[in-house]
């Protein structure tokens, strides 16, 4: 299958690949199909292999998974810059060096660094892409909250790229079955968790998953499935066009919104933070029970001052008002990451 038409003087094809689904489901498999492809080359950005366990948790010390996400979101934005502009790979000033250095290795293995380029921890790194071929950058993670893949969204529209969405489905009985024999396997407790709060990309109700599809594990081969690759060609023939928001009327519909359903939700939240206490007792230690109190009304606490000062649409992919519901969803959201995070501490 031919790639898009590309020439000496043509501006490279880009675009940003999301794999999404359960641990175990088989999204590894696919991205290494997708490289084997001959329509376009891909970097390959598994999180598993640059964010490893050993990084962010220890026994005195478990930083936040989502702060670890943000910085590799980060070099995968530098490394676009790059690829666009053709300049070399510009480390951030601030970056959590294991975390790079397992990013940098990744590439060069892959062959986009020039391999007499001086170590992981120089600050411009020599690129080597082969010249004027469409590529994919894919990212491989569960993705399993709609907002982790519009944060990938937001970077394919500020670079004009193609955007799409592959969810790999597959049964729960066997992506617990396959997780069993993994090297590295993820706890049960946690996939049973991501399965009962996994947002399946929904293009009928979000613009921006509209280059989405379900493609089934159990299927055919990979490498043919004519969908996938019609999906990923028409993504990179169209790109994401950056749209200019009216600042004043945003803003005036913030303040309207916040003030509105302020009281609402600050009902609805103690609700549930009262209600996540009594399940909790069951999973987590009654010596962390009150840390876990703390933590969940300082949550509650900022969302209700960001819903105030009208910071709370920066988190959400809303296209329309505010309602209590999207803001109890987004705290569901966090709480839950914050439940995982106690939960693992204890594995």
């Amino acid at each position: 299958m031919a790639g898009p038409s590309t020439g000496p003087s043509s501006a490279r094809f880009l675009g940003l690949c999301v794999l999404c689904g359960l641990p175990a489901a088989g999204k590894s498999t696919l991205a290494q199909a997708l490289s084997r492809g001959t329509a376009w080359d891909c970097a390959l950005i598994s999180y598993d292999d640059i964010i490893l366990e050993e990084t962010f948790m220890s026994p005195l010390v478990m930083p936040s998974w989502k702060w670890y996400r943000q910085q590799l979101l980060t070099y995968i934005e530098h490394f676009l810059v790059a690829l666009k502009t053709g300049s070399s790979l510009s480390a951030p000033a601030e970056r959590k060096n294991t975390v790079w250095q397992n990013f940098v290795r990744i590439l060069k293995e892959q062959g986009f660094i020039s391999s007499d380029t001086p170590g992981s921890e120089a600050c411009h790194l020599q690129l080597k892409p082969k010249a004027c071929s469409p590529l994919y950058v894919v990212l491989d993670d569960n993705f399993y909250y709609q907002s982790m893949r519009y944060e990938v969204y937001q970077l394919a529209r500020k670079y004009s790229l193609g955007f799409c969405q592959l969810f790999v489905d597959s049964s729960l009985d066997s992506c617990l079955q396959r997780n069993r024999h993994r090297d590295r396997p993820v706890a049960e407790g946690t996939i049973l968790l991501m399965a009962e709060k996994i947002e399946i990309p929904n293009p009928e109700k979000n613009f921006w998953e509209k280059n989405s599809i379900v493609v089934r594990s159990e299927g055919p081969a990979w490498e043919d499935n004519l969908k996938v690759n019609c999906l990923l060609r028409m993504a990179l023939e169209n790109p994401v066009k950056e749209f200019q928001d009216n600042a004043e009327e945003k803003e005036a519909d913030r303040l309207v919104t916040a003030a509105s359903v302020l009281h609402q939700t600050d009902q609805a939240l103690r609700k549930i933070i009262s209600e996540t206490m009594r399940m909790a007792k069951d999973s987590v230690p009654t010596r962390e029970m009150k840390a876990l109190a703390q933590e969940l009304s300082k949550l509650k606490s900022q969302l209700l001052e960001d819903l105030r000062y009208g910071n709370i649409l920066d988190q959400m992919s809303l296209q329309r008002g505010t309602e209590v519901q999207d803001i109890v969803a987004l705290f569901h959201q966090k709480k839950d990451g914050m439940i995982l995070e106690y939960l693992a501490h204890q594995c």
